[in-house]
């Protein structure tokens, strides 16, 4: 039995032979197309703003850094928002969002950083990424609720 139909056993539901049970699919769907898309922004910065060998890794910083503010913004507006779109979350805040930040990235400069003997360079560069992305995310929580209220009748 395959993972999916051990899941909609479980789940109660029967699965259908190669489709998403439910309402999945769309929210599939959506995922993907926004994760190419912020995949592709993210590509974009960095042949924009091109980091050296042996350089610090500035733009993956602020890639990072932007998309935490972004994801506060946004999920501030939506959560104030009764009437968004069931796919607008997923597509936005998981798919293109999620496509466009980066983890990966980010533990690999730390290791070329470790690596090339600039360890106190590694240890900034992850301090400052969790530093920094927390305090975006929360500024612009916070920033963008405050526009909301004061322009609230």
């Amino acid at each position: 039995m395959s993972v999916p139909e051990q899941r909609a056993e479980r789940s109660g539901r029967r699965w259908s032979g190669g489709r998403w049970p439910g309402r999945q699919g769309p929210v599939v769907a959506v995922v993907a197309l926004g994760g190419a898309l912020g995949a592709c922004a993210r590509y974009w910065a960095s042949l924009i703003w091109t980091t050296p060998p042996g350089g610090f890794p500035w733009t993956t910083l602020l890639v990072n850094v932007v998309g935490c503010a972004v994801i506060g913004v946004f999920m501030a507006v939506v959560s104030e928002v009764r009437s968004v779109h069931r796919l607008v979350r997923p597509f936005f805040g998981t798919g293109v969002l999620g496509g466009f930040t980066t983890f990966s990235t980010y533990a690999v400069d730390i290791e070329r950083l470790v690596d090339t003997g600039r360890t106190r360079a590694g240890v900034a560069y992850l301090g400052l990424t969790l530093l920094a992305a927390l305090a975006a995310v929360w500024s612009a929580v916070w920033l963008t609720r405050r526009v909301l209220a004061w322009r609230q009748p």
